[in-house]
């Protein structure tokens, strides 16, 4: 018996594991747990995962776009205008004003005029995509009622000297002033309050539309015919003189030689007689403005070597050209009728002027229409010629 237990110790074995074995086994039962408690965490966020998307997919299928989604974060301005529009609730506008984070003007005390410029700057960018006059003219912004345009339309005099001669006092130059008063263009747009506690409904955006499109056509209107009666004044409503007897204060024109129409032969020499009867100076920046039916009639004109004068634009965006100089087409234009001045030419840069205020005032006005609530929209806007020499016309007629 002794024999056989010096022999087992002589071979290093025993009755248990070692305590290395027991660290190991211990150690792998650990990492084992921890990886299970990994699955599981992975299979739970899964889960959750799932359950999260099928959430979003119901709530887009099932929801409605809010009116301003991001307004809070990015445009707080837009969120309280939304809400002054829906329901009236001016206390959000108010705390901008106050704050001086959004609003360019402040709450006027005569009846809760509001601007938003966002609105403002959607109308302004239709008006400017609007075929009208407002596209070639000389648009400024004012914070007046009226806008000054001086213009020097005489020669200054002068004369050679000599070394020992004396001077001579030469002419003065003459100066005139012309004052473009500002008027008031409205637009009234109503909705019902049923509409506008819609959620889903755009109402900055069909608000902007519709004082655009009104805005829009009253001002192409009176950009070329107004009378200067509460409206702008337009280039056609001034006084018209033959090119040969031109003088300030008058449009000059070209008559076709045709009473209602163009001339029967070389139809086109009244188009080059009216090119060349604008100056130089003024040509280089000239443009066309007819309407469509008139365009119809033009584009079909030929030169002697049987050439077409018109062409149309080679890119996206670019205007139609006559003889070279591009076109507008502003149906607020005459038709070609008896006696009629169809057809313009000159350089509007510097030939009508557009006066405006940069602000746009909307009033919300719920009691006048119930159930209805009308939009009360305005801003002011003025117009008239400010250079005689810088626009001629084409008369239809034989003198």
């Amino acid at each position: 018996m002794k024999t056989e237990i010096k022999a087992r110790a002589g071979t290093g074995m025993s009755d248990g594991p070692t305590p290395v074995a027991e660290v190991k086994t211990a150690l792998a039962g650990f990492l084992n747990e921890v990886k299970g408690f990994q699955d599981e965490v992975k299979l739970t966020l899964k889960q959750q995962e799932e359950r999260l998307t099928m959430l979003d997919r119901k709530n887009t299928y099932l929801g409605r776009p809010a009116l301003s989604a991001a307004a809070t974060e990015e445009a707080p301005h837009l969120k309280a205008f939304g809400a002054y529009l829906r329901s009236g609730d001016d206390d959000a506008l108010r705390g901008l004003v106050m704050e001086g984070k959004a609003l360019n003007t402040q709450v006027s005390a005569e009846g809760g005029y509001l601007v938003d410029p966002m609105t403002s700057e959607t109308i302004r960018g239709v008006l400017k995509a609007t075929a009208s006059i407002r596209q070639i003219a000389n648009v400024v912004n004012v914070e007046a009622s009226s806008f000054d345009v001086l213009v020097d339309h005489s020669e200054m005099g002068s004369g050679w000297a000599t070394e020992t001669a004396s001077l001579t006092e030469t002419g003065t130059p003459q100066i005139d002033r012309i004052s473009i008063p500002l008027h008031e263009l409205s637009a009234m747009p109503k909705a019902s309050q049923r509409l506008l506690d819609d959620s889903a409904f755009d109402i900055e955006g069909w608000l902007a539309n519709r004082i655009a499109d009104k805005f829009a056509r009253a001002e192409a209107a009176a950009f070329v015919a107004g009378d200067g009666v509460d409206k702008p004044t337009g280039f056609l409503t001034h006084a018209k003189i033959a090119e040969d007897l031109w003088s300030w204060g008058n449009l000059g024109y070209v008559a076709t030689g045709n009473d209602g129409d163009f001339a029967t032969t070389n139809a086109s020499d009244a188009i080059v007689d009216l090119v060349y009867a604008l100056d130089a100076e003024y040509r280089a920046n000239a443009s066309f403005v007819m309407n469509s039916k008139t365009a119809g009639a033009v584009r079909k004109m030929k030169d002697a070597d049987g050439r077409f004068l018109w062409t149309d634009g080679l890119q996206a965006g670019e205007p139609a050209r006559l003889m070279g100089y591009p076109v507008l087409i502003a149906e607020d234009m005459p038709d070609i009728t008896s006696g009629s001045f169809a057809l313009a030419f000159g350089d509007f840069k510097n030939g009508y002027t557009i006066a405006e205020r940069p602000d746009l005032r909307v009033l919300r006005d719920p009691f006048s229409a119930k159930p209805h609530v009308l939009f009360y929209a305005s801003k002011r806007v003025g117009g008239d010629v400010s250079d005689f020499a810088a626009i001629k016309l084409l008369k239809f007629a034989t003198a």
